[in-house]
């Protein structure tokens, strides 16, 4: 049943947005602020459960080794329930450590391929000291105001963006794409592309 509710709730979002709705993308009205206003921003919303963000990530490497200097890539988790918030928190404890290139994909290999459950605070700390990172500093940075403020605020923005499910792009504030809306994730990113170069048009004029 609340499988039902939430597909049910996915299709509505999608019929009050169609007016705002183009074939592969969704634009985001209103749009949103970006960090840096001297770049295009793209910001993937993902969670570490999700198998569709684990599916995405050989397509996102692809496309970050093409990205171009004046687009700012970003991750930010989603967050739609209260079970997500422990992996939000990692994220940004990882983050905060500067060992995200030890954790994030690691972290996904461990809950999809090994079919681990690293969900919880306390088996996310086990995980992290078996990454050979130091369990009592993570612990710390999971617990600190500023990762704390950081996951308030991806929950804020995730609610801005209107994001019906992960893993989803944002295009400079303005756009969302997905797989369900570019037809696969290897057209997704021809999108992103796309969405990129009008944007820069758009700052060249």
């Amino acid at each position: 049943m609340k499988q039902l509710i939430t597909l049910a709730g996915y299709f509505l979002f999608l019929f009050f947005n169609s007016a705002y709705a183009a074939d592969e993308y969704l634009i985001i009205s209103p749009s949103q602020p970006i960090q840096n206003p001297g770049k295009i921003e793209v910001v993937e919303v993902f969670w570490y459960g999700c198998p569709h963000c684990y599916d995405i990530e050989p397509y996102l490497d692809k496309w970050l080794e093409t990205k171009a200097d004046d687009v700012d890539f970003i991750r930010m988790p989603g967050i739609f329930r209260k079970s997500w918030i422990p992996h939000a928190k990692a994220f940004y404890a990882a983050e905060k450590m500067g060992v995200l290139d030890k954790f994030h994909q690691p972290l996904f290999h461990e809950l999809h391929k090994k079919r681990k459950k690293v969900f919880e605070k306390d088996s996310i700390i086990e995980f992290v000291g078996n990454l050979g990172i130091d369990e009592d500093e993570f612990e710390k940075a999971y617990e600190s105001d500023e990762v704390e403020a950081k996951v308030k605020q991806a929950f804020l923005m995730g609610q801005r963006y209107k994001v019906p499910g992960t893993p989803a792009m944002i295009v400079n504030g303005k756009y969302l794409v997905s797989g369900s809306t570019a037809g696969n994730f290897g057209n997704a990113f021809k999108v992103i592309n796309q969405l990129v170069d009008k944007e820069r048009a758009l700052t060249a004029k």
